[in-house]
């Protein structure tokens, strides 16, 4: 187990009048400040010796004392189950999630989780939150296949949540829908969650967050498509939302996309799929730790493959027909972000 952790710090005077949580959160940037948070309210933030509320005012000069306690065992079990690993190092895992599993435990999902998977296949994490548990960075959803990447410290998840959030990762999906859209597009919308059903979301809305889709077509088949899809923000169901609010939901997607009945080849195909048809196929991102470019991608999974091979007959390309060059523009697009990333 972990050693206790204790810094100290003296206050500048200029800090004068700034809220201790506040101000700590700056300081020791390793720390979320909901952890920095958790940890003045459980008495192991001190000034000059004495434990403090997260909304005192700081005067200038003050010392601060910080106790990080070893991180506790996490409360979801660990199990032994399958879980493909596209790269790990001391700092991170990305996984190949399988489709069916759930990301975290939650209501109705106690166990079997990705979360319950990593802790009995990783050996080394250092804890997040103060419990020796995965960081997680991103979700996908339930059905969704593909790259997913998560922190083993509090360090590697500070640092790839900013990532995400300041849009120096770059994303690339593969989806098969309904019907054949043009060739390529950009969807840009505000975002939020639907007003009348609670459980989805929508672009349609006049206040809410900026939400960015790309896309081009990959292969045309009669009633659907292949598509790539690159996102340039990361908000809940997005691409399943984009795509079928611009008339192409994905095949399989139950939520958004159950007034649409395939025939032929794409009912087959969606059958055969049994879930919503969406992959994480490429991951790419600055290391948290050395600004070093990675670039992982997750094979095509056999359901998938059935589908396309459905779709396209006997005589249909190989699947690794999908995996064309992509555009200049994205590939210059990420490596800008990684060049951005090593500047930080």
């Amino acid at each position: 187990m972990a050693a206790p952790d204790t810094r100290e710090h003296r206050a500048p005077p200029e800090a004068r009048g700034e809220r201790i949580d506040q101000y700590l959160a700056g300081v020791f940037t390793d720390l979320t400040r909901s952890r920095i948070r958790g940890l003045i309210d459980d008495g192991h933030v001190l000034v000059a010796g004495k434990p403090v509320k997260a909304a005192m005012r700081l005067r200038g000069g003050d010392t601060l004392t910080l106790h990080v306690p070893p991180p506790v065992a996490a409360l979801p079990e660990a199990e032994e189950l399958p879980l493909s690993l596209l790269h790990e190092d001391k700092d991170l895992v990305v996984v190949d999630k399988a489709a069916g599993m759930v990301v975290h435990p939650g209501a109705g999902h106690a166990s079997g989780t990705l979360v319950n998977a990593l802790l009995h296949r990783v050996k080394d994490l250092a804890g997040v939150g103060g419990e020796l548990r995965p960081g997680i960075v991103h979700r996908l959803d339930k059905d969704t296949t593909g790259c997913l990447v998560v922190a083993k410290n509090e360090q590697a998840l500070v640092a790839l949540q900013k990532s995400f959030k300041g849009r120096e990762v770059s994303k690339t999906y593969l989806a098969l829908v309904h019907g054949v859209p043009p060739a390529e597009g950009r969807i840009e919308t505000l975002y939020g969650r639907h007003p009348v059903h609670r459980q989805r979301f929508t672009g349609k809305v006049r206040e809410g967050k900026p939400a960015i889709t790309l896309f081009r077509v990959l292969q045309a088949f009669d009633g659907a498509a292949l598509v790539e899809v690159d996102l340039l923000t990361g908000r809940t169901h997005q691409i399943r939302v984009h795509l079928a609010e611009s008339g192409h939901p994905l095949l399989g997607d139950t939520l958004y996309g159950a007034g649409r009945k395939p025939k032929g080849e794409a009912a087959a195909a969606q059958e055969r799929l049994g879930r919503q048809a969406l992959h994480a196929w490429k991951l790419a991102f600055a290391h948290p730790r050395t600004g070093k470019a990675l670039s992982l991608e997750a094979p095509i999974p056999e359901d998938f493959a059935a589908a396309l091979t459905l779709l396209g007959g006997p005589d249909a390309p190989p699947v690794a027909e999908a995996k064309q060059k992509a555009p200049a523009r994205k590939k210059a697009a990420t490596k800008k972000r990684a060049a951005t990333a090593r500047k930080r």
